[in-house]
C-alpha cells in the first residue's frame, strides 16, 4: 500500500508502506515517483494557467490584435502588392507583377524578437518593462524615464531619458484616422530611430535570371546593403543543400557601398519605381509590430490550452 504526504514546503517525497521484499522493486519506485509528480502537477498547473490568463488579458486589453489597423489596411488597399501572411509563421511576403518582372519581398518578425539589449535601448524598447507596468503607465498617464514600450505611440525619448510627446505630424501611422504616412523625422526636436526591418527583395524575369537585394527599411528610408545577380533564379532562394553549395562559389557582385555613387542612386530609383519606397519602408516595421503582437497572443493561448488539457 502506498501513502503520500505533502506539506506547504515540500511535496516531492513519497512514503511507501509495503512488504519488505517489494519496497525496492522497480515497479514500486516508479509508481511512487509518478504519485509525487502528480501532486506537483495538481498544485502548480493552476498557478501557471492563471498567470497565462492574466498575460492574455493584458495583451488583449493593450491592443486589438484581430483587426488590422486602418492605416496598415489602407496601404494594402492602395498598393500593388499582395500580402502573403500565414498565421503561426514568422515570415511575411509581399508580391506583385511589374511588366515582365515578378517581385517578391519577404521579411520576418524574428528581427524584432532577436533584438538584443543594446538594440532595444537604441530603438526605444525596454524589455525589462512588463506589459502590466506598461498598461498601468498608460492608465495613469505616467511618463517614466525608461524606454518606450512596444505598444506606445506618438512619443519620443529625449537624451535625458524622459519622454516628450511628439508633434502631431509625427504620430504613429497606425493611429492616423486617414491612414496616411508622414516622415517621422519631419517634426521638431531629436527623435529616436524606428525599428530597422530587414527586407529580402527578389526580382525575376522569365529566362533572364534574377536580382536579389538585401534592404533595410527604417524611418521611411529604403537602404540597400547588397545587390546580387543570379542566372538561375532558384539560386537566389537556395532551399536545398545542393543549391546552397552551388551558390557559394558564385561571384554575385560587390558590396553596395563600393559602387559608384551615381550607380547607387540609380539602383535606389530602380526600387522606388517598383513600389519599394518610403510608404513601404514606413509600413513594414508597423506591420511587423502588429503581427508579432498577434502571434504572441496566439502563443499564450495555445500554451494555456495545453496546460489546461
Amino acid at each position: 500500500m502506498y501513502r503520500t504526504y505533502s506539506s506547504a514546503t515540500d511535496i516531492s517525497f513519497c512514503f511507501i508502506f509495503a512488504p519488505e521484499d517489494s519496497v525496492n522493486s522497480p515497479a514500486n519506485v516508479i509508481a511512487a515517483a509518478n504519485m509525487a509528480t502528480s501532486f506537483k502537477t495538481i498544485l502548480f498547473d493552476p498557478e501557471l494557467s492563471a498567470k497565462l490568463e492574466s498575460e492574455l488579458r493584458v495583451e488583449r486589453d493593450t491592443r486589438d490584435s484581430d483587426t488590422l489597423p486602418s492605416a496598415l489596411q489602407n496601404y494594402l488597399d492602395s498598393s500593388p502588392f499582395k500580402l502573403e501572411d500565414k498565421p503561426g509563421q514568422e515570415e511575411v511576403a509581399l508580391t506583385r507583377k511589374f511588366g515582365d518582372e515578378s517581385i517578391r519581398i519577404t521579411f520576418s518578425i524574428a528581427d524584432l524578437n532577436n533584438m538584443d539589449q543594446d538594440d532595444a535601448d537604441q530603438f526605444g524598447e525596454d524589455p525589462a518593462l512588463s506589459d502590466e507596468e506598461a498598461a498601468d503607465a498608460a492608465a495613469t498617464n505616467v511618463q517614466s524615464g525608461g524606454g518606450n514600450t512596444k505598444g506606445s505611440i506618438n512619443q519620443g525619448q529625449t537624451k535625458g531619458g524622459n519622454f516628450a510627446v511628439a508633434p502631431e505630424d509625427s504620430i504613429a501611422p497606425s493611429d492616423r484616422a486617414d491612414g496616411s504616412y508622414e516622415d517621422p523625422n519631419s517634426g521638431e526636436g531629436e527623435q529616436e530611430p524606428s525599428f530597422p526591418a530587414r527586407l529580402n527583395v527578389l526580382i525575376t524575369k522569365a529566362g533572364k535570371g534574377a536580382l536579389q537585394l538585401d534592404v533595410t527599411a527604417q524611418d521611411g528610408e529604403v537602404l540597400i546593403e547588397n545587390v546580387y545577380y543570379f542566372k538561375k533564379p532558384e539560386l537566389a532562394d537556395a532551399k536545398t543543400a545542393e543549391l546552397d553549395w552551388s551558390r557559394r562559389n558564385l561571384y554575385t557582385g560587390p558590396p553596395f557601398g563600393n559602387l559608384d555613387e551615381d550607380l547607387q542612386v540609380l539602383l535606389e530609383r530602380y526600387l522606388n519605381e517598383r513600389g519599394i519606397d518610403t510608404a513601404l519602408a514606413l509600413w513594414v516595421p508597423e506591420y511587423i509590430d502588429w503581427k508579432e503582437q498577434r502571434e504572441y497572443i496566439s502563443w499564450l493561448s495555445n500554451v494555456k490550452t495545453f496546460v489546461d488539457a
